[in-house]
């Protein structure tokens, strides 16, 4: 293999990888630290897109428009808490049924607002040459955002007095109360955290991906895959499982098709969670 075709193929192993940690990390951060469910997580997804949509319309710059549109998903994520998730906390099939009606209803908004059809948003950044090849500056982006949405999340999570807070909430709450700790106010930021998170994949999958009230649906079942092999732990978990997944996915993608690329990232799954059914992180956890 050329050294061009090698670099290619990193690259392209790495972008595989980036998606699936970008898709993946908000839901990791609602089901590993409070146990929520969230069948609604694609459709934050495609609000993070839309509400980047409506941004690049209204005159934003792009990168502009990514924040804001993360953060506007964070907000929603918080009244999503406050007046539906708050009385669900404990009681899983509760929570799964909820946040699946929540789907539901927020695509047809979705609908209702912008139409059923087919928006897009021009890929940013140009292309850079390698050999006989060219590579998207923009799948550099995504593996920068990656890097960076994992970061973010660590510090928040272990180096924040607000990490702390969180996850004595989520592990002790009783514990947490007597000791002044806010619990569901610190539930309620927490699940704003994890839609923002959300919002932000949706919104860096925007200029890449067909913006439609049903994009969630092609990326839901590679989050949830993901998160259930990396098991509990949100960092550590996500990170493992994307490498894994991203890599097998992209590798077989370049050897052969997309399709048994896809094909073989579920069959993965499938062995991992066979051999280790809390997952890698579980795993590790046990080890220790």
């Amino acid at each position: 293999m050329q050294p061009d075709q090698l670099v290619n193929l990193g690259i392209s192993v790495l972008s595989s990888i980036a998606l699936l940690a970008i898709i993946s990390l908000g839901l990791a951060v609602l089901f590993g630290m409070m146990g929520v469910i969230n069948l609604a997580h694609g459709e934050f997804l495609m609000l993070g897109a839309f509400f980047t949509l409506t941004g690049v319309r209204l005159g934003l710059n792009l990168w502009i428009a990514m924040v804001l549109a993360a953060l506007a998903v964070g907000v929603v994520g918080i009244v999503i808490e406050r007046l539906l998730i708050r009385h669900l906390y404990g009681r899983m099939p509760a929570t799964m049924l909820a946040t699946w009606g929540l789907s539901l209803i927020l695509v047809q908004v979705i609908v209702l607002i912008y139409g059923p059809a087919t928006n897009g948003i021009p890929t940013p950044l140009a292309s850079i040459p390698i050999g006989d090849y060219s590579v998207s500056e923009y799948s550099l982006v995504l593996i920068a955002a990656a890097a960076a949405l994992l970061g973010i999340t660590y510090l928040v999570l272990n180096r924040t007095r607000y990490g702390t807070m969180a996850r004595a909430a989520v592990a002790l709450p009783d514990m947490a109360a007597a000791v002044g700790v806010d619990v569901r106010r610190t539930n309620m930021l927490t699940f704003g955290f994890g839609s923002a998170l959300a919002g932000a994949g949706g919104a860096l999958l925007a200029p890449i991906a067909a913006v439609v009230p049903s994009m969630g649906q092609v990326y839901v079942g590679r989050a949830f895959m993901t998160v259930v092999v990396g098991g509990p732990g949100v960092l550590s978990g996500t990170a493992s499982a994307a490498g894994l997944l991203g890599g097998v996915n992209a590798l077989v993608s370049n050897a052969a098709t997309s399709v048994l690329g896809t094909a073989a990232l579920l069959v993965v799954a499938i062995v991992i969670l066979r051999f280790l059914p809390t997952g890698i992180s579980g795993y590790w956890e046990r080890r220790r």
